[in-house]
């Protein structure tokens, strides 16, 4: 149950349209929903402005698509993550109106939120080509959320002056995501640079002594340029998450 969805429900109730106990009927798996396998938090919504996100790693197809039912019904928007193309088929055979971002791996089921404000944008800039499955993520979740979002990919500090050329993006961005693997410099250059919040997303992408994204995480985290925060490793939908709280949209 989002907020919109609570308040139309309540105003038919108090012009008389929709009945107290039909109210109560929808209401009745308020605030969780027990599915036996999953306790689906059905007042996320409300408390925090955004339906709960479907993690599909570990989960079974079947177990997935019961979880989108259920919230599908009761928000405008549902997303999940880390999801493959087998997800969507399944879910398109329930919703007519799910979308597949392949780049992402994100379902969405439903609408985006509309965008607030036009004139402010997410930047989301990746060190190298093989970060931007985990750029679309945090670019297609801030998408989703009513967010205006610009991409800037392969400008990492191996060629520094790719990103140089690219000053006015970064000072007219509102809010910065930087998505690196290997050593995870690039965050802590472009915190230098500007003057807005820069989110940190290291990724699994780099050799051996990477050690899975180990590296870039610990080198992010002990950035010496103010101003920046770091999600975990190839966690691009925490990182499109808080860029929309900073932006205002949730």
């Amino acid at each position: 149950m989002d907020k919109e969805r609570l308040k139309t429900l309540l105003e038919k109730v108090k012009k008389g349209k929709t009945r107290v106990d039909e109210a109560m009927n929808l209401l009745r798996s308020f605030p969780y929903e027990d599915l036996g396998f999953a306790k689906l938090d059905t007042h996320r919504g409300l408390r925090k402005g955004f339906p709960e996100v479907i993690f599909c790693k570990g989960k079974s197809l079947d177990q997935i698509v019961k979880i989108m039912k259920v919230h599908s019904r009761k928000n405008q928007g549902v997303i999940a993550t880390k999801a493959n193309p087998e997800v969507f088929r399944a879910m398109l055979k329930v919703r007519k109106d799910t979308r597949y971002y392949e780049k992402a791996r994100i379902v969405l089921v439903g609408k985006k939120k509309r965008i607030r404000n036009s004139e402010k944008s997410i930047l989301v800039i990746t060190a190298g080509t093989s970060d931007i499955p985990v750029a679309e993520e945090a670019a297609v979740t801030a998408e989703i959320m009513g967010n205006r979002v610009e991409r800037l990919f392969d400008v990492g500090v191996a060629g520094v002056h790719r990103i140089l050329d690219h000053q006015k993006n970064l000072f007219q961005a509102s809010v910065i995501i930087v998505v690196a693997g290997m050593e995870g410099a690039l965050p802590s250059l472009v915190g230098g640079m500007v003057d807005k919040p820069v989110i940190a997303v290291p990724t699994s992408v780099g050799y051996g002594s990477s050690f899975e994204g180990l590296a870039a995480l610990l080198g992010m985290l002990n950035t010496c340029s103010p101003g920046i925060v770091v999600v975990n490793i190839d966690n691009g939908f925490g990182a499109g998450y808080f860029a929309s709280l900073v932006m205002g949209n949730l």
